[in-house]
């Protein structure tokens, strides 16, 4: 039922973030730096600077936006994903792949009604840290080569925001639209993310079914989660990285801004090569195949539904 999908994504979805986000924390902060202004050379090392520089609570900036809106998000992928490959198929027979990629479509471009502001709000609360960090790494190598280090003025403290505040500040400036910034480059990733992901998990899974009846075995169907989201990831993380880019409203010193896609595609490619659309590949395929390994283990036990069979026998 969908009740039951709407749990099952949403519980899916805590369990999940609350597991790699730390390592989302890294791969966000790895694309967002620049050749020349480089803060980090790896995920590790960019977790243990987080840690030293704002605690291990650091590595969770921007996790209660994700927590809040992760629940919608995942639930109306997965449920939408389930609609959709339920009516396209005919009498209950099997799908085409043709009609599975279709349906995986429908999924990512339902989701982004949720995932775009969510993803802004987050990019935003993730990459302070590494914009505060770079300042006061400048503002230190500044004292250092001026002549008089006594009369330096001492670089200012970093002031947080939260989510609400850059909400309301974005609603105030720019409208409903602010929240939706980089809504093109949002698509461009979740349709085709989906596109791969949903055939390559249902056909994967099957191998482990001994009979269609009945359902593949749960490490079957963590496994195949693991597979086909890390798979996925990996295929568009370069419209990852442009995404992350464009919905990145502060910049650190001396890093460029971007118009839109074209825009960003071209600066990338000129000033910092073809690799770095692989910036935070492997963070992102280590978010991904836990994250939707976890999602089928969670469908797969129907956790929902056995909480929505209790209440009739609670209520009695």
């Amino acid at each position: 039922s969908l009740p039951a999908k709407l749990i099952n994504g949403g519980i899916a979805g805590l369990i999940g973030v609350t597991c790699v986000f730390p390592i989302d924390l890294a791969k966000t902060r790895l694309q967002n730096q620049q050749n020349g202004q480089r803060m980090y050379t790896s995920m590790s090392d960019c977790l243990i600077k987080t840690i030293r520089s704002e605690g291990y609570f650091g590595m969770y900036r921007g996790a209660a936006v994700n927590l809040t809106l992760v629940t919608p998000e995942k639930a109306i992928k997965l449920a939408a994903n389930d609609f959709f490959r339920h009516h396209l198929s005919k009498d209950g027979k099997k799908l085409t792949l043709l009609r599975e990629m279709l349906a995986g479509c429908g999924a990512g471009t339902c989701q982004v009604i949720v995932t775009t502001p969510m993803e802004m709000l987050k990019i935003q609360l993730q990459d302070a840290g590494r914009i505060a960090a770079q300042k006061k790494l400048m503002a230190a190598q500044a004292r250092i080569s001026s002549s008089s280090a006594a009369g330096a003025a001492e670089p200012a403290v970093e002031r947080r925001t939260t989510a609400t505040q850059i909400t309301r500040e974005l609603l105030r400036s720019k409208g409903i639209a602010g929240l939706y910034k980089g809504l093109g480059a949002t698509l461009l990733r979740d349709v085709p993310f989906s596109i791969v992901y949903f055939p390559l998990f249902a056909n994967l899974n099957k191998l482990g079914q001994k009979d269609p009846n009945v359902k593949a075995p749960f490490y079957v169907s963590f496994l195949s989660g693991c597979v086909a989201g890390s798979t996925a990831a990996v295929a568009v993380n370069p419209c990852d990285v442009i995404k992350t880019r464009l919905q990145s409203l502060q910049r650190g010193v001396n890093e460029d801004t971007y118009s839109g896609i074209l825009d960003c595609t071209k600066k990338i490619w000129q000033k910092e090569g073809p690799m770095a659309f692989l910036k935070g590949a492997y963070c992102r395929a280590l978010v991904i195949a836990p994250l939707f390994g976890i999602a089928q283990v969670v469908y797969f036990i129907g956790i929902a539904e056995f909480l929505l069979d209790m209440l009739p026998k609670h209520r009695a």
